[in-house]
């Protein structure tokens, strides 16, 4: 797939970049797309909800009340869950909700969903471009310059860049992040994509195996 590439003002350059087939014109695989997203949401859980089960709690051990004959329920202690301020038959314990998922599935995952959003015109290029210093009102006019205001974006960066990160961290509908770690939650989660011209090489040898 072929795309043109754009300038910092929005405007159609004479370049153009070709997009991998390999990882941008492949048969996305749905179920490995939900997988994924699954698994990175499952590891945003802290996993530390607790609650006290009988043998935690703190209180008499006394029979309040015979075993048979009340026509109630045989309840025992004061700390039996069927009393009010008891406890709570199985409840829940801390625990790691994250599970495996092979770096094959994974890479398919990120694959996949880069192609739907190819498939889909969800894909942007432009040329690789930094700010003096943090600023929200230029990564705003740089959105509405691609026609790109008020949807949800995800900015692709070949590496760490400060100042456009600060410029994007007050917009709740865009984000940035570099291709090394991209993942498939950020691509789905997001309408369309703003790639760098040298963040579609990082992705050529990030999917090369």
């Amino acid at each position: 797939m072929e795309l043109s590439i754009y300038n910092i003002n929005g405007e159609v350059t004479d370049k153009k970049v070709t997009l991998n087939d390999s990882i941008f014109g492949i048969e996305p695989n749905n179920h490995v797309i939900w997988l994924d997203v699954k698994l990175y949401m499952a590891n945003q859980r802290q996993g530390t909800h607790k609650s006290k089960e009988r043998s935690e709690i703190s209180g008499s051990t006394r029979k309040l009340i015979r075993q048979k004959g009340s026509g109630g329920a045989r309840r025992g202690d004061i700390n039996s869950p069927v009393l009010v301020g008891g406890a709570r038959v199985f409840g829940p314990k801390p625990r790691d909700y994250g599970f495996k998922l092979n770096k094959k599935q994974k890479a398919l995952a990120r694959k996949s969903a880069l192609s739907l959003k190819a498939k889909n015109n969800a894909i942007v290029v432009v040329e690789d471009f930094d700010f003096d210093q943090p600023k929200t009102k230029k990564i705003v006019e740089l959105t509405n310059k691609l026609q790109l205001a008020d949807k949800k974006l995800l900015f692709v960066l070949p590496g760490q860049n400060k100042n456009v990160y600060l410029s994007a961290r007050n917009l709740s509908r865009i984000s940035v992040i570099t291709a090394s770690d991209i993942n498939t939650y950020k691509i789905m989660n997001s309408a369309s994509l703003i790639l760098t011209e040298s963040s579609v090489a990082v992705f050529d040898n990030l999917f090369k195996a």
